[in-house]
């Protein structure tokens, strides 16, 4: 997998995001200068496939409070979703599905599928009624049933591109 630097980004971080030891990405890229990254440069992150081998895409739009599930283009599905409120906006960008967590507990539902940024996911929720509105801390809230499914389906390393 293939990771662009974007502007402010350290080595450390993006480490923390894709949940991958420092050392190792430092392995896999032994040209690299740890301490000077640029924006546009390309950091190989080990362990997760080649997004171009995946068949699926997940497009979430946070303004229409819909997450639309991808194959090959075409679209398979569409869930109502909840989505960040004030101050805790969910995160615009491209991100990938990094792993997922069956039953986390509490208010994150049944099923939890992080994205490769630090403390967000695509979770279900204890609070269906909060669905198709922006009441969450940044995460992608689904009903368990949808989130349930949508994890059946996606393999690690899915795309996610998240825009307004």
């Amino acid at each position: 997998m293939i990771h662009t630097v974007k502007v402010g980004e350290t080595l450390h971080q993006i480490s923390r995001d894709y949940r991958t030891p420092l050392s190792s990405i430092i392995q896999a890229n032994p040209t690299i200068n740890p301490n000077m990254l640029y924006p546009g440069q390309a950091i190989v992150i080990p362990g997760f496939p080649d997004i171009h081998t995946i068949p699926y895409t997940i497009d979430v739009s946070t303004s229409n409070r819909t997450l639309t599930l991808l194959g090959d283009g075409v679209q398979q599905k569409q869930y109502p979703i909840a989505v960040g409120r004030m101050l805790h906006e969910t995160p615009i960008g491209n991100f990938i599905i990094i792993n997922k967590a069956p039953n986390p507990g509490g208010p994150f539902g049944t099923m939890w599928l992080s994205l490769s940024k630090e403390h967000y996911g695509i979770h279900g929720t204890n609070d269906p009624n909060s669905i198709g509105h922006a009441v969450s801390r940044g995460c992608i809230r689904m009903h368990n049933h949808d989130v349930e499914e949508l994890a059946s389906i996606v393999p690690i390393g899915t795309p996610v591109l998240i825009h307004p």
